[in-house]
């Protein structure tokens, strides 16, 4: 039996017009051959959006850690979230300088060849795959509850002014929804996470030629630079995870682990 090869970064920027950054952003990689992916986005007019975002993040890494290793990585991932929520809630609720914090999360396990993600917010999940990608989740935004409802074009979205207005967020309410989105993978399968200052300036086409043959590490920085370039007004984050194939249980020396990589890198 064989084994996903996976490769994972993750990067983050402030952007060309932000004096700080409110993103967060991690990949991790596993010994048991796992890829952890998550992506967050502080919203700027609540509260310390850079706190709820950077918590969120290191609160679901450590949760999805200690959770018991017998769950389903996808049931771990979805306990994790929701235990990010009720601690960035709490956190709020007795720090009165952190009142109305909260912040969008998309966070994808990979295990085998199946995709796990759990979504709140307006960070996207893409699964780029054969020269296209394709949107996973779904903007939790009234813009896009509007386009949900025929009520507006996807074009006029883009410039509506509820296209940031958030209808969900991590951290606002004790309990939130979450979406679950399963998926099987194969090899060659590209899957990005990232925050709305980098899908709010490239178009969906653009994305798979951006990435390329290239590594997660490589393709993260190729998308920031693409977005820079185009003067995005807001923070961005990128998480890739790439399957570069199957391998057998004794096809390279040191194992799995040898051919895993791990990024975690914050600029700006």
């Amino acid at each position: 039996m064989g084994e996903w090869a996976l490769d994972a970064a993750a990067l983050t920027d402030r952007g060309t017009a932000r004096d700080q950054n409110e993103d967060a952003c991690a990949a991790r990689l596993d010994p048991d051959g796992t890829a952890l992916a998550v992506v967050a986005d502080g919203v700027s007019l609540a509260a310390a959006g850079e706190v709820a975002s950077q918590m969120a993040v290191e609160v679901l890494l450590r949760a999805y850690a200690d959770d018991p290793g017998a769950a389903p990585p996808g049931q771990r991932l979805y306990r994790a979230v929701q235990q990010a929520n009720i601690e960035l809630y709490d956190r709020a609720v007795v720090v009165p300088e952190l009142r109305g914090m909260s912040t969008t999360l998309t966070a994808a396990v990979i295990a085998g060849a199946e995709l796990t993600a759990v979504h709140v917010g307006d960070s996207r999940l893409y699964l780029l795959r054969g020269g296209e990608a394709v949107q996973l989740t779904k903007d939790h935004t009234v813009a896009a509850e509007k386009v949900r409802r025929k009520l507006l074009t996807r074009e006029k979205a883009r410039l509506h002014p509820g296209r940031s207005v958030l209808t969900r967020s991590l951290g606002r309410e004790l309990i939130v929804s979450r979406d679950r989105i399963v998926k099987r993978l194969s090899a060659d399968d590209v899957v990005l996470l990232c925050s709305d200052g980098l899908h709010d300036v490239l178009e969906d086409a653009e994305l798979p030629a951006l990435v390329g043959g290239l590594s997660a590490a490589a393709a993260c920085r190729a998308l920031l630079e693409a977005a820079n370039a185009r003067g995005t007004p807001d923070n961005l984050s990128a998480a890739v995870v790439r399957v570069t194939g199957a391998l057998a249980h004794d096809a390279a020396p040191g194992g799995l682990g040898a051919r895993l990589r791990r990024l975690v890198r914050r600029e700006g």
